[in-house]
Protein backbone atom coordinates (compact mmCIF):
# COMPACT_ATOMS: atom_id res chain seq x y z
CA UNK A 1 0.00 0.00 0.00
CA UNK A 2 1.27 3.52 -1.01
CA UNK A 3 1.24 6.68 1.48
CA UNK A 4 2.00 10.22 1.29
CA UNK A 5 4.28 11.56 4.25
CA UNK A 6 3.82 15.21 4.15
CA UNK A 7 6.52 17.49 6.03
CA UNK A 8 6.85 21.24 6.64
CA UNK A 9 10.05 22.83 4.88
CA UNK A 10 11.76 25.75 4.69
CA UNK A 11 13.39 27.44 1.20
CA UNK A 12 15.91 30.14 1.57
CA UNK A 13 15.37 33.20 -0.40
CA UNK A 14 17.36 31.83 -3.49
CA UNK A 15 15.70 28.69 -3.21
CA UNK A 16 12.32 30.10 -3.62
CA UNK A 17 13.10 31.59 -6.58
CA UNK A 18 14.08 28.59 -7.68
CA UNK A 19 10.99 27.08 -7.06
CA UNK A 20 8.92 29.52 -8.37
CA UNK A 21 11.12 28.99 -11.54
CA UNK A 22 10.51 25.49 -11.84
CA UNK A 23 6.40 26.01 -10.69
CA UNK A 24 6.76 28.10 -13.81
CA UNK A 25 8.26 26.02 -15.91
CA UNK A 26 6.14 22.33 -15.07
CA UNK A 27 2.72 24.82 -15.66
CA UNK A 28 4.04 25.77 -18.75
CA UNK A 29 4.79 22.43 -20.38
CA UNK A 30 1.61 21.04 -19.01
CA UNK A 31 -0.42 23.98 -20.46
CA UNK A 32 1.83 23.29 -23.84
CA UNK A 33 0.53 19.45 -23.74
CA UNK A 34 -3.10 20.73 -23.59
CA UNK A 35 -3.23 23.38 -26.28
CA UNK A 36 -0.95 20.98 -28.40
CA UNK A 37 -4.13 17.68 -27.78
CA UNK A 38 -6.49 20.57 -28.39
CA UNK A 39 -5.65 21.90 -31.53
CA UNK A 40 -5.16 17.64 -32.74
CA UNK A 41 -8.85 17.63 -31.37
CA UNK A 42 -9.82 21.00 -33.40
CA UNK A 43 -8.41 19.72 -36.65
CA UNK A 44 -9.67 15.96 -36.21
CA UNK A 45 -6.29 14.63 -36.43
CA UNK A 46 -5.44 11.71 -33.58
CA UNK A 47 -3.50 12.81 -30.19
CA UNK A 48 -0.02 13.23 -30.31
CA UNK A 49 2.02 10.60 -28.66
CA UNK A 50 3.31 11.58 -25.14
CA UNK A 51 7.30 10.26 -26.86
CA UNK A 52 6.32 12.78 -29.86
CA UNK A 53 5.24 15.64 -27.39
CA UNK A 54 8.01 15.24 -25.19
CA UNK A 55 10.33 15.57 -28.08
CA UNK A 56 8.39 18.63 -29.53
CA UNK A 57 7.15 20.27 -26.25
CA UNK A 58 10.77 19.57 -24.23
CA UNK A 59 13.77 18.72 -26.03
CA UNK A 60 13.31 21.27 -29.34
CA UNK A 61 11.64 23.32 -27.17
CA UNK A 62 14.78 24.52 -25.22
CA UNK A 63 16.87 24.77 -27.97
CA UNK A 64 14.38 27.88 -29.15
CA UNK A 65 14.58 31.21 -28.17
CA UNK A 66 11.09 31.43 -26.87
CA UNK A 67 11.22 28.55 -24.30
CA UNK A 68 15.12 28.41 -24.26
CA UNK A 69 14.43 28.81 -19.80
CA UNK A 70 13.25 25.39 -19.92
CA UNK A 71 16.61 24.23 -19.31
CA UNK A 72 17.42 26.13 -16.11
CA UNK A 73 15.36 23.43 -14.14
CA UNK A 74 15.38 19.50 -13.78
CA UNK A 75 14.05 17.66 -16.38
CA UNK A 76 12.52 15.46 -14.90
CA UNK A 77 9.99 18.10 -13.24
CA UNK A 78 9.05 18.66 -16.75
CA UNK A 79 8.76 15.24 -17.93
CA UNK A 80 6.75 14.66 -14.47
CA UNK A 81 4.16 17.70 -15.79
CA UNK A 82 3.73 16.15 -19.41
CA UNK A 83 2.89 12.60 -17.31
CA UNK A 84 0.50 14.82 -15.30
CA UNK A 85 -1.36 16.12 -18.24
CA UNK A 86 -1.25 12.55 -20.30
CA UNK A 87 -2.73 11.11 -16.42
CA UNK A 88 -5.65 13.60 -16.50
CA UNK A 89 -7.09 12.92 -19.98
CA UNK A 90 -6.73 9.23 -19.31
CA UNK A 91 -9.05 10.51 -16.01
CA UNK A 92 -11.14 12.48 -18.52
CA UNK A 93 -11.54 9.15 -21.01
CA UNK A 94 -12.48 6.87 -19.00
CA UNK A 95 -15.05 9.16 -17.42
CA UNK A 96 -16.43 9.97 -20.52
CA UNK A 97 -16.69 6.18 -20.97
CA UNK A 98 -18.50 5.20 -17.50
CA UNK A 99 -15.36 3.17 -16.87
CA UNK A 100 -14.66 5.52 -13.32
CA UNK A 101 -16.16 5.86 -10.37
CA UNK A 102 -17.86 8.69 -9.22
CA UNK A 103 -18.83 12.60 -10.49
CA UNK A 104 -17.81 13.28 -14.30
CA UNK A 105 -14.29 14.30 -14.81
CA UNK A 106 -13.86 17.74 -16.50
CA UNK A 107 -11.49 17.96 -20.00
CA UNK A 108 -8.17 19.36 -18.30
CA UNK A 109 -7.80 23.16 -18.20
CA UNK A 110 -4.75 25.58 -18.33
CA UNK A 111 -3.25 26.49 -15.17
CA UNK A 112 -2.35 29.95 -13.78
CA UNK A 113 0.34 31.46 -12.33
CA UNK A 114 -2.10 32.76 -9.68
CA UNK A 115 -3.60 28.95 -8.95
CA UNK A 116 -4.16 28.50 -4.93
CA UNK A 117 -2.00 25.67 -4.98
CA UNK A 118 1.41 25.27 -7.37
CA UNK A 119 3.71 21.51 -7.17
CA UNK A 120 6.53 20.04 -8.98
CA UNK A 121 7.27 16.05 -8.50
CA UNK A 122 11.23 14.61 -8.51
CA UNK A 123 11.34 11.02 -9.43
CA UNK A 124 14.08 8.61 -8.40
CA UNK A 125 15.26 9.71 -11.94
CA UNK A 126 16.19 13.25 -10.78
CA UNK A 127 18.75 11.52 -8.25
CA UNK A 128 16.97 13.93 -5.13
CA UNK A 129 18.49 12.72 -1.71
CA UNK A 130 18.31 13.44 1.96
CA UNK A 131 21.38 14.58 3.54
CA UNK A 132 23.13 13.49 6.66
CA UNK A 133 22.33 16.65 7.87
CA UNK A 134 18.22 15.94 7.19
CA UNK A 135 18.19 18.76 4.36
CA UNK A 136 15.63 17.66 1.11
CA UNK A 137 18.41 17.88 -1.82
CA UNK A 138 16.77 18.64 -4.63
CA UNK A 139 18.86 18.83 -8.30
CA UNK A 140 19.04 22.93 -9.88
CA UNK A 141 17.29 24.16 -6.11
CA UNK A 142 19.66 23.13 -3.50
CA UNK A 143 19.29 21.33 0.01
CA UNK A 144 15.97 23.00 1.87
CA UNK A 145 15.75 22.99 5.15
CA UNK A 146 12.76 19.97 6.76
CA UNK A 147 11.26 20.03 9.63
CA UNK A 148 11.23 16.08 10.54
CA UNK A 149 7.59 15.73 12.51
CA UNK A 150 8.56 11.34 12.49
CA UNK A 151 10.67 9.29 10.42
CA UNK A 152 10.26 7.84 7.07
CA UNK A 153 10.18 3.80 7.44
CA UNK A 154 11.14 3.07 3.99
CA UNK A 155 13.23 4.83 1.07
CA UNK A 156 10.49 6.95 -0.68
CA UNK A 157 9.79 6.68 -4.06
CA UNK A 158 9.19 10.24 -4.91
CA UNK A 159 9.07 13.49 -3.47
CA UNK A 160 6.69 16.35 -4.27
CA UNK A 161 7.18 20.27 -3.67
CA UNK A 162 3.74 21.97 -2.89
CA UNK A 163 3.24 25.39 -2.33
CA UNK A 164 -0.29 26.39 -0.85
CA UNK A 165 -2.46 29.05 -0.98
CA UNK A 166 -1.14 30.37 2.75
CA UNK A 167 2.67 30.92 1.14
CA UNK A 168 4.00 27.68 2.77
CA UNK A 169 5.88 25.14 1.10
CA UNK A 170 5.67 20.91 2.17
CA UNK A 171 7.75 17.97 0.70
CA UNK A 172 5.40 15.35 0.28
CA UNK A 173 6.99 11.56 0.20
CA UNK A 174 5.48 8.41 -1.41
CA UNK A 175 6.05 5.74 0.71
CA UNK A 176 5.52 1.82 0.26
CA UNK A 177 3.93 -0.01 3.24
CA UNK A 178 4.23 -3.57 4.28
CA UNK A 179 0.85 -4.54 5.43
CA UNK A 180 1.92 -7.45 8.03
CA UNK A 181 4.40 -4.78 9.48
CA UNK A 182 2.45 -2.29 9.80
CA UNK A 183 -0.41 -4.88 11.72
CA UNK A 184 2.31 -6.28 14.30
CA UNK A 185 2.69 -2.30 14.79
CA UNK A 186 -0.91 -1.92 16.40
CA UNK A 187 -1.79 -5.55 17.02
CA UNK A 188 -5.26 -7.07 17.13
CA UNK A 189 -8.40 -5.81 18.81
CA UNK A 190 -10.71 -8.05 20.26
CA UNK A 191 -12.16 -10.43 17.42
CA UNK A 192 -15.75 -9.21 18.06
CA UNK A 193 -14.64 -5.66 18.46
CA UNK A 194 -17.26 -3.46 16.09
CA UNK A 195 -18.67 -0.28 16.32
CA UNK A 196 -21.46 1.27 14.33
CA UNK A 197 -20.72 5.40 13.53
CA UNK A 198 -24.08 8.11 13.22
CA UNK A 199 -22.45 11.65 11.61
CA UNK A 200 -23.92 14.18 12.31
CA UNK A 201 -23.87 18.25 12.88
CA UNK A 202 -25.11 18.53 16.59
CA UNK A 203 -22.39 15.69 17.68
CA UNK A 204 -19.76 15.28 15.13
CA UNK A 205 -19.99 11.28 15.70
CA UNK A 206 -22.42 8.84 17.84
CA UNK A 207 -21.24 5.51 18.42
CA UNK A 208 -23.06 2.12 18.89
CA UNK A 209 -21.86 1.83 22.14
CA UNK A 210 -23.22 4.86 23.02
CA UNK A 211 -20.01 7.55 23.05
CA UNK A 212 -20.60 10.99 22.02
CA UNK A 213 -18.15 12.72 20.28
CA UNK A 214 -18.64 16.88 20.45
CA UNK A 215 -18.22 18.86 16.79
CA UNK A 216 -15.29 21.01 17.41
CA UNK A 217 -17.25 23.69 15.03
CA UNK A 218 -13.56 24.54 13.91
CA UNK A 219 -14.94 27.23 10.85
CA UNK A 220 -17.66 28.48 13.25
CA UNK A 221 -15.06 29.42 16.21
CA UNK A 222 -13.06 31.30 13.94
CA UNK A 223 -15.46 33.09 11.95
CA UNK A 224 -14.82 36.30 13.54
CA UNK A 225 -11.36 36.43 12.89
CA UNK A 226 -11.87 35.50 9.26
CA UNK A 227 -14.73 38.05 8.70
CA UNK A 228 -12.61 40.40 10.02
CA UNK A 229 -9.52 39.14 7.91
CA UNK A 230 -12.16 38.82 4.60
CA UNK A 231 -13.37 42.75 5.10
CA UNK A 232 -9.72 43.90 5.45
CA UNK A 233 -8.84 42.51 1.85
CA UNK A 234 -11.91 43.81 0.27
CA UNK A 235 -10.63 46.99 1.09
CA UNK A 236 -7.47 46.76 -0.75
CA UNK A 237 -6.67 47.88 -4.51
CA UNK A 238 -6.09 45.41 -6.63
CA UNK A 239 -2.95 44.53 -8.05
CA UNK A 240 -1.56 46.68 -4.51
CA UNK A 241 1.32 44.94 -2.44
CA UNK A 242 -1.20 45.11 0.79
CA UNK A 243 -3.60 43.73 -0.88
CA UNK A 244 -1.11 40.40 -1.25
CA UNK A 245 -0.39 40.65 2.28
CA UNK A 246 -4.41 41.07 3.06
CA UNK A 247 -4.78 37.88 0.91
CA UNK A 248 -2.09 36.10 2.74
CA UNK A 249 -3.58 36.66 5.99
CA UNK A 250 -6.90 35.20 5.38
CA UNK A 251 -5.59 32.08 3.28
CA UNK A 252 -3.11 31.55 6.53
CA UNK A 253 -6.81 31.71 8.71
CA UNK A 254 -8.43 29.20 6.50
CA UNK A 255 -5.16 27.14 6.83
CA UNK A 256 -5.63 26.98 10.41
CA UNK A 257 -8.81 26.29 10.40
CA UNK A 258 -8.64 23.23 7.76
CA UNK A 259 -5.15 21.76 9.55
CA UNK A 260 -7.28 21.40 12.98
CA UNK A 261 -9.74 20.04 11.35
CA UNK A 262 -7.90 17.54 9.57
CA UNK A 263 -5.37 16.71 12.80
CA UNK A 264 -8.88 15.81 14.60
CA UNK A 265 -9.84 13.93 11.52
CA UNK A 266 -6.76 11.76 12.08
CA UNK A 267 -6.69 11.70 15.86
CA UNK A 268 -10.42 10.18 15.57
CA UNK A 269 -10.14 7.52 12.97
CA UNK A 270 -7.04 6.43 13.77
CA UNK A 271 -8.71 5.82 17.46
CA UNK A 272 -11.44 3.75 15.66
CA UNK A 273 -9.45 1.74 14.03
CA UNK A 274 -6.99 0.62 16.45
CA UNK A 275 -9.53 -0.25 19.07
CA UNK A 276 -11.66 -2.02 16.83
CA UNK A 277 -11.61 -5.20 14.53
CA UNK A 278 -14.77 -3.91 12.28
CA UNK A 279 -16.18 -0.22 11.59
CA UNK A 280 -19.21 0.56 9.92
CA UNK A 281 -20.09 4.04 8.54
CA UNK A 282 -23.25 5.51 6.50
CA UNK A 283 -22.38 6.42 3.36
CA UNK A 284 -24.09 9.97 3.39
CA UNK A 285 -24.99 11.94 0.08
CA UNK A 286 -22.01 14.91 1.10
CA UNK A 287 -22.76 17.13 -2.23
CA UNK A 288 -26.84 17.09 -1.90
CA UNK A 289 -26.22 18.18 1.32
CA UNK A 290 -23.85 20.48 0.87
CA UNK A 291 -27.05 22.44 -1.12
CA UNK A 292 -28.97 23.12 1.93
CA UNK A 293 -29.15 25.87 4.52
CA UNK A 294 -27.22 23.42 6.57
CA UNK A 295 -24.20 23.76 3.77
CA UNK A 296 -21.63 25.50 6.13
CA UNK A 297 -22.39 23.40 8.66
CA UNK A 298 -21.54 20.68 6.46
CA UNK A 299 -18.36 21.49 5.01
CA UNK A 300 -17.30 21.96 8.48
CA UNK A 301 -17.66 19.01 9.87
CA UNK A 302 -15.32 16.85 6.81
CA UNK A 303 -17.73 14.03 6.85
CA UNK A 304 -15.85 13.16 3.14
CA UNK A 305 -12.19 13.32 4.64
CA UNK A 306 -13.17 11.64 8.12
CA UNK A 307 -14.36 8.54 6.30
CA UNK A 308 -11.34 8.38 3.48
CA UNK A 309 -9.40 8.08 6.56
CA UNK A 310 -11.61 5.54 7.88
CA UNK A 311 -11.50 3.49 4.55
CA UNK A 312 -7.39 3.87 3.96
CA UNK A 313 -6.33 2.55 7.52
CA UNK A 314 -8.86 -0.10 8.00
CA UNK A 315 -7.13 -1.38 4.58
CA UNK A 316 -3.32 -0.66 6.08
CA UNK A 317 -3.78 -2.13 9.41
CA UNK A 318 -6.46 -5.29 8.45
CA UNK A 319 -8.98 -3.88 9.96
CA UNK A 320 -12.95 -4.40 8.51
CA UNK A 321 -14.58 -1.22 6.93
CA UNK A 322 -18.14 -1.25 6.22
CA UNK A 323 -19.76 1.46 4.07
CA UNK A 324 -23.59 0.77 4.26
CA UNK A 325 -26.39 2.35 1.45
CA UNK A 326 -27.57 6.13 2.01
CA UNK A 327 -30.85 4.81 1.72
CA UNK A 328 -30.71 2.68 4.53
CA UNK A 329 -33.31 3.97 7.20
CA UNK A 330 -31.15 4.08 10.33
CA UNK A 331 -33.32 6.86 11.80
CA UNK A 332 -36.62 5.28 11.26
CA UNK A 333 -36.42 1.69 12.45
CA UNK A 334 -36.18 0.78 16.29
CA UNK A 335 -32.69 -1.35 16.96
CA UNK A 336 -34.46 -3.59 19.31
CA UNK A 337 -37.35 -5.36 17.61
CA UNK A 338 -37.10 -3.57 14.02
CA UNK A 339 -39.87 -1.98 13.58
CA UNK A 340 -40.10 0.91 10.99
CA UNK A 341 -41.57 3.90 12.39
CA UNK A 342 -41.25 6.86 9.34
CA UNK A 343 -39.43 9.61 9.09
CA UNK A 344 -39.19 11.99 11.59
CA UNK A 345 -38.46 15.84 11.27
CA UNK A 346 -34.59 16.45 12.58
CA UNK A 347 -36.22 18.78 16.09
CA UNK A 348 -37.34 15.46 16.71
CA UNK A 349 -34.01 13.65 19.16
CA UNK A 350 -35.87 11.28 20.72
CA UNK A 351 -38.62 8.85 20.17
CA UNK A 352 -40.75 5.63 21.60
CA UNK A 353 -40.66 2.79 19.68
CA UNK A 354 -44.84 2.09 19.10
CA UNK A 355 -44.23 -2.01 18.78
CA UNK A 356 -41.71 -2.78 21.99
CA UNK A 357 -42.20 0.85 23.49
CA UNK A 358 -38.51 1.15 23.57
CA UNK A 359 -37.05 4.72 24.57
CA UNK A 360 -34.54 5.48 21.96
CA UNK A 361 -32.08 8.63 21.50
CA UNK A 362 -32.15 9.37 17.77
CA UNK A 363 -28.24 9.07 17.18
CA UNK A 364 -28.03 6.80 19.42
CA UNK A 365 -30.15 4.28 17.73
CA UNK A 366 -28.95 5.27 14.13
CA UNK A 367 -25.55 4.58 14.91
CA UNK A 368 -26.70 0.88 16.52
CA UNK A 369 -28.55 0.50 12.92
CA UNK A 370 -25.87 1.34 11.07
CA UNK A 371 -24.23 -1.52 12.83
CA UNK A 372 -26.69 -4.20 12.34
CA UNK A 373 -26.87 -3.43 8.77
CA UNK A 374 -23.86 -3.86 8.24
CA UNK A 375 -23.71 -7.57 9.95
CA UNK A 376 -21.42 -6.35 12.63
CA UNK A 377 -23.49 -7.04 16.02
CA UNK A 378 -22.85 -10.28 17.31
CA UNK A 379 -25.08 -12.23 20.00
CA UNK A 380 -22.85 -13.97 23.43
CA UNK A 381 -22.64 -16.95 21.47
CA UNK A 382 -21.32 -15.13 18.21
CA UNK A 383 -23.41 -15.31 15.56
CA UNK A 384 -24.58 -12.01 13.45
CA UNK A 385 -27.74 -10.14 15.39
CA UNK A 386 -30.46 -9.07 12.85
CA UNK A 387 -33.84 -7.48 13.88
CA UNK A 388 -36.32 -10.22 12.30
CA UNK A 389 -38.81 -8.32 9.86
CA UNK A 390 -42.19 -7.30 11.65
CA UNK A 391 -45.34 -7.87 9.98
CA UNK A 392 -47.37 -4.74 9.05
CA UNK A 393 -50.33 -3.85 10.83
CA UNK A 394 -54.04 -4.17 9.53
CA UNK A 395 -54.60 -0.49 9.71
CA UNK A 396 -51.57 0.79 9.60
CA UNK A 397 -50.44 3.13 6.35
CA UNK A 398 -49.42 1.50 3.60
CA UNK A 399 -50.05 -1.92 4.70
CA UNK A 400 -51.63 -5.20 2.89
CA UNK A 401 -53.11 -6.26 5.89
CA UNK A 402 -52.35 -9.50 7.77
CA UNK A 403 -53.80 -12.67 6.41
CA UNK A 404 -56.78 -13.83 8.24
CA UNK A 405 -54.69 -17.55 8.37
CA UNK A 406 -51.74 -15.05 10.21
CA UNK A 407 -54.24 -13.15 12.61
CA UNK A 408 -55.81 -16.76 13.59
CA UNK A 409 -52.58 -18.27 14.39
Amino acid sequence: MQLRYSFRVYPEPGQRIALARAFGCARVVFNDVVRAREDARKAREPFPTAAALSQQLITRAKNTPERSWLADVSSVVLQQALRDAEAAYKTFFASLKGARKGRKARSPRLKSRKDARQSIRFTANARWKITDGGRLLLPKIGGIKVKWSRSLPVTPSSVTVIKDAAGRYFASFVIATDPDADRACWGEPEPDAAVGIDLGLRYFAVLSDGTKIDSPRFLRRAEKKLKKAQRELSRKRKGSRNREKARLKVARAHAVVADARKDFHHQLSTKLIRENQSVAVEDLAVSGLARTRLAKSVHDAGWSQFVTMLAYKAERYGRTFVKIGRFEPTSQVCSTCGHQDGPKPLHVREWTCPSCATRHDRDLNAAKNVKQAAGLAVSACGAPVRPEPVLARRKETGSHGIPPEASAA
